[in-house]
């Protein structure tokens, strides 16, 4: 039976490719949680003014990749220490967030937290949020990065040096 997580991370289009690699990772779906405006557009949160973060919501298969060892993959392939922000990517909906759909995820967040901190200089600054309502992002941003992310200047820039921190941290962890 599978189970689902939401993460944010930065730029959904980057945690997406991240995740697609994933061993027992069976869909990544983009959207957007935790902001004030139902049924919110891309434009609206970029805007930063929904208070919405752009997401991602895994599906996964829990005998081959716990929940804790997905927020492990979480925690070093974004930069969990910068406060709404990834890169040059600025303002609330970038931010670092876990979003428990349980008692059980909650505390394992708290967890992986407390886990991650040890592979980072500075404090780690995500949010462990209240589930809110999950709003799909538009069909153009879903799985971004195998069709327009790789003629995206922005995507080529930003991926591929995630793609290599999981490789390298998390090869026994990737789809073959």
């Amino acid at each position: 039976m599978t189970q689902q997580a939401i993460v944010a991370g930065g730029c959904f289009w980057c945690v997406e490719a991240v995740f697609r690699q994933v061993a027992g990772v069976s869909n990544v779906e983009s959207g957007y949680i935790g902001g004030t405006v139902e049924n919110p557009t891309y434009k609206q949160v970029c805007s930063g003014a929904t208070g919405h973060a752009e997401a991602i919501r895994i599906t996964f298969d829990p005998a081959v990749l716990s929940y804790g060892a997905l927020l492990d993959v979480f925690f070093a392939t974004h930069d969990p220490t910068q406060l709404n922000r990834q890169g040059n990517d600025i303002g609330t909906q970038y931010r670092s967030a876990i979003f428990p759909l349980d008692a059980v995820q909650s505390a394992e967040a708290e967890t992986a937290k407390l886990r991650a901190q040890k592979d980072w200089p500075a404090p780690i600054v995500t949010t462990i949020e209240p589930i809110a309502p999950w709003y799909p992002a538009e069909d153009y941003h879903q799985d971004y990065w195998e069709g327009e992310g790789q003629r995206n200047p922005y995507c080529l820039a930003v991926i591929p040096p995630k793609l290599a921190k999981l490789k390298k941290g998390f090869a026994e962890r990737l789809k073959d």
